[in-house]
């Protein structure tokens, strides 16, 4: 099998596997085993009758400063950071541009809007109009990366003259996800790349094609989160693996089932061989 798609996996960011030790283990062994980047979530609190996600889970951006400092190339990404939910989007630009920063720019970011009222209420965000937000970080994040010092006339978020520095060490890539008509719009109107999750792959082609319509340069990412079982066979993951890469997908992210984290680490073995790294 020939390999023309970038391959990412998720961090045991989540669940038993997510002891101490365990972001750096896992992205030092991804980096070995050839896949291109590693991932997380972003749910910074969870209602407690709330069925999803698992309520141990570490936060994002710390599990990736973890994953960062113990590897050298590998990429980085959120998969997807609930912007909207934050309540200072300017800190959050300055937390980014730290951690491309430091990693020699590394970082992709997905950025999304959720769909849990309860969180967005526990952390003090409005629910309401965050599609709108969402849209005016994207500028502001663009802004307060490149501009020294940076000024964002907004609607929600203003500011004037502000130094964030240090800048990103590249500029940082912004894909999109959502599985909505607005999610897609959005992104092919405004971002980098698109950024789905658990897209079977005999609906990718009419996905494709109607990004593709919009954003035809290659530069354009349309990546897709997959979820990944120890269980399942690997002739039909290497067959799914064929299909979105026929499909156009260039980029396919994959999320490991739950499992302690000697499980998940091996679990990486294994999906490198079904996806052609080894």
């Amino acid at each position: 099998m020939v390999r023309t798609m970038r391959v990412g996996v998720h961090l045991p960011q989540f669940g038993r596997a997510a002891v101490a030790g365990a972001m750096e283990r896992a992205a030092v062994r991804a980096e070995e085993l050839g896949f291109d980047d590693v991932w997380v979530s972003d749910h910074l609190v969870v209602p407690s009758d709330q069925g999803y996600p698992p309520a141990y889970l570490c936060d994002p951006l710390m599990s990736l400063a973890f994953a960062a400092a113990a590897t050298t190339s590998i990429g980085l990404g959120t998969s997807v950071l609930v912007a909207p939910q934050y309540p200072s989007p300017l800190a959050v630009a300055n937390s980014l541009a730290t951690l491309d920063y430091l990693s020699g720019g590394r970082l992709t970011l997905g950025l999304g809007i959720g769909w849990s009222a309860a969180e967005y209420a526990a952390l003090g965000a409005p629910f309401n109009r965050r599609g709108e937000r969402l849209e005016e970080m994207i500028s502001l994040f663009r802004t307060a990366w490149s501009d020294d010092p940076a000024t964002h006339e907004g609607r929600f978020y203003p500011f004037h003259d502000i130094r964030v520095l240090p800048k990103p060490a590249h500029p940082i890539p912004i894909w999109l996800g959502g599985t909505s008509d607005a999610a897609i719009e959005r992104a092919a109107r405004l971002a980098d790349g698109y950024h789905g999750i658990a897209l079977e792959p005999e609906a990718c082609a009419a996905l494709v094609a109607r990004l593709r319509e919009r954003r035809p340069e290659e530069s354009f990412t349309i990546s897709l989160r997959i979820r990944w079982d120890a269980q399942t066979d690997g002739s039909e993951v290497s067959a799914a693996f064929e299909q979105y890469r026929s499909a156009g997908v260039q980029h396919l992210h994959y999320a490991p089932e739950r499992g302690d984290l000697d499980s998940w680490l091996a679990g990486l073995e294994q999906l490198a061989s079904q996806v052609g790294l080894t």
